[in-house]
């Protein structure tokens, strides 16, 4: 298949690519590419809202990329401060391995199990030291988490922000260093995220990610125990 036409198919669809030139250098390299969608598993189920996004991971996997599905079962722990106007409940990581376990196997109603890689970041994260928290914290300072527009919001009419909220969107970052991402998929609301994602890469030493976010689908509909194949695009 020509360049042209994987990139035609690969960006239909999209609501933005970051920055469009480097994607397009990388898939005009004709090698495997990793590419990293995370999800944190804070509902017992997966809902439509994520299929846009997993059949965008479909289409690089039926390309020949490498596809990892990162469940975030230790940034669940900390919750994700995107798109809310207070600071989300705390889980016990009880449910979060029970959630992540449903995960697991709706996924495969999409993508390729013989072809997906599962991760969970509890792999690194648990073994991160105070030094390396540290080392993590230092690489963005308190104005850069300020410009992101939730916490700018609750900032501005004086909502509380929680210190450990801040610390969310440089775990999911720190993510793409240990994947060594490619590219990184996302909803139109993980934008700071996954831009995040390629400042840290940089910092560690490491290429940035592309960055490709998705129009979000506005359900809150659940699909108990299983995704509904005929939903695929």
């Amino acid at each position: 298949m020509k360049d042209k036409t994987k990139i035609d198919l690969l960006t239909r669809g999209v609501e933005e690519i970051i920055p469009q030139n480097d994607f397009k250098k990388k898939i005009e390299k004709n090698k495997p590419l990793v590419v990293k969608l995370g999800l944190d598993p804070t509902a017992p189920d997966l809902h439509l809202g994520h299929t846009v996004v997993l059949n965008k991971l479909k289409l690089f996997q039926e390309l020949g990329h490498k596809v990892i599905f990162l469940i975030g079962d230790f940034t669940g722990l900390v919750g994700d401060p995107s798109g809310v106007n207070e600071t989300r409940p705390i889980l016990s990581s009880e449910d979060l391995k029970k959630n992540a376990e449903t995960y697991k196997s709706q996924v495969f109603k999409i993508l390729d199990p013989e072809k997906t890689e599962i991760r969970f970041n509890s792999e690194w994260m648990k073994d991160f030291s105070p030094s390396d928290f540290i080392k993590l914290l230092s690489t963005q300072t308190v104005a850069r988490m300020l410009e992101r527009d939730d916490f700018h919001k609750r900032y501005k009419s004086n909502q509380p922000i929680s210190i450990h909220e801040f610390l969310y969107p440089l775990l999911q970052a720190y993510d793409s260093v240990e994947l060594n991402a490619d590219i990184e998929l996302g909803g139109t609301d993980q934008k700071f995220n996954l831009l995040l994602g390629r400042e840290v890469q940089k910092i560690y030493g490491q290429e940035p990610q592309s960055v490709i976010t998705l129009p979000l689908l506005e359900t809150s509909n659940c699909i108990p125990g299983v995704i509904n194949e005929s939903i695929a695009i």
